[in-house]
């Protein structure tokens, strides 16, 4: 893996977490955080998103919006875990 495609990963990972904390509302984790649950957030988005027959094509934006709704999910996941199922 090259230094570039790195950057290109921890870019969309901060982008993508960044507004799936926007979206759900609450969960402000900080910066790190932010890039970790976008990482996640792109693996599931890349991998449930084709399950569900979604194709969002290729380039950047489509990794960004494909990572999140892979975040969003993971948020709410866990905002359904931490709460004990409240909203």
């Amino acid at each position: 893996m090259s230094g570039e495609s790195l950057l290109v990963i921890l870019v969309v990972g901060l982008i993508a977490g960044w507004l799936a904390g926007h979206f759900v509302r609450g969960t402000g984790f900080g910066l790190v955080a932010d890039i970790c649950i976008g990482i996640i957030g792109a693996l599931i988005g890349n991998w449930l998103l084709p399950k569900l027959g979604i194709h969002l094509g290729s380039g950047i934006i489509a990794a960004i919006i494909s990572a999140t709704i892979g975040a969003i999910i993971l948020l709410v996941v866990l905002r359904l875990i931490y709460h004990r199922g409240r909203w």
